[in-house]
């Protein structure tokens, strides 16, 4: 595969971040009953096509990088204590946005991901992309509504630093191609170490935000995303 082409499909997973934000910057338009059901229900989504993507893609391809495929245990519970280590430093900082820092701490190992399969595998390349945009989407709601907050910046701004950071996920990705390729054991680990990762935050805090009291649908997201998720993989595969 082209890196041209890796870097604009990572470009396109990216671009999820400031398009979730300007849904964040226009929601009022909607009804508020309508904004609290659509909101929980794009997070249980996420949290749908992030399992899709653990299962599907990220543990069987770390897994086949490893002689011994039991060792794949450890990168996995490397990267949930990594994460659960870091979003604990950064609840007890309150005036820094944990948002934020988490997002580009998932974005970054899994385009890295991307970038490595791309040249091993590269069937795989545009269901994992699909699935990191979903998952970018509320991440990028979450992000500007967190900033407008704690920096009182303008929409304007915040929506810039978001396109900002969508760029972290093709620079990621290229340089994944071109240093991961050839280190099949060490790819398979960034590959677990990340579903570790986003094991842990889909269940610290994407689950508990995506329910609603006293209101069932949202929880469907998260069937309609793992159900995008294996629609995605076998049309692709």
């Amino acid at each position: 595969m082209p890196v041209g082409t890796i870097f604009l499909i990572s470009l396109f997973s990216g671009l999820a971040l400031p398009l979730g934000g300007w849904l964040a910057a226009h929601e009022k338009v909607l009804p508020r009953w309508l904004i609290n059901e659509t909101r929980h229900f794009v997070l249980a989504m996420a949290g749908g096509v992030l399992l899709g993507a653990i299962t599907m893609i990220l543990v069987p391809e770390g897994m086949h990088a490893f002689d011994h495929p039991t060792w794949s245990v450890i990168p996995i519970i490397i990267g949930g204590v990594f994460f659960f280590l870091f979003e604990r430093n950064l609840a007890r900082r309150a005036h820094e946005a944990p948002q934020m820092m988490a997002m580009l701490l998932d974005f970054v190992p899994e385009s890295l991901a991307l970038g490595g399969l791309a040249a091993i595998s590269p069937k795989t390349v545009p269901i994992l992309a699909l699935m990191i945009g979903v998952q970018n989407l509320p991440e990028g709601f979450n992000a500007y509504r967190e900033v407008l907050c704690r920096t009182q910046c303008k929409s304007s701004h915040a929506l810039w630093l978001l396109s900002l950071a969508a760029l972290c996920g093709p620079i990621s990705a290229v340089l994944g191609f071109y240093f991961l390729a050839d280190q099949v054991t060490w790819l398979g680990a960034v590959m677990l170490f990340a579903s570790g990762g986003i094991m842990y935050l889909v269940f610290q805090d994407i689950a508990p935000q995506a329910k609603l009291n006293r209101h069932w649908t949202p929880a469907l997201g998260a069937v309609f995303g793992f159900a995008l998720a294996v629609f995605s993989k076998a049309i692709l595969s």
